[in-house]
């Protein structure tokens, strides 16, 4: 385990990011800011992963690889994403979630 630093500190400091990004995906108004707050949960899941890993099994790296995996697919999300906003800010001239209502039609 890490040395001055508890379980518990890091799983709040966990929670308290998830939940952080969980109030900015259902507040937010901003496509850019939407996708930041998904960032931040999926970066919540990682950290847990980690140090759950590596408070019941410290020999293994099977955290470690799931934060990988995590971080891999926070990269191609990310990607996606934008390109999406960067098409949708080119017919629409805006990056609002109200305004993707245009891609219904």
């Amino acid at each position: 385990m890490i040395e001055g630093i508890n379980i518990y500190e890091v799983l709040s400091l966990s929670s308290i990011l998830f939940f952080i990004g969980i109030y900015g995906f259902f507040t937010r108004e901003n496509l850019i800011m939407v996708l930041m707050s998904i960032e931040l949960i999926l970066n919540a899941a990682a950290i847990n992963f980690v140090i759950i890993n590596t408070y019941l099994y410290p020999d293994f790296l099977q955290g470690a690889i799931f934060s990988i995996f995590i971080i891999a697919l926070a990269a191609a999300e990310t990607a996606l994403a934008i390109a999406i906003i960067i098409n949708l800010y080119k017919l629409v001239s805006s990056v609002e979630v109200k305004d993707t209502e245009i891609m219904k039609y």
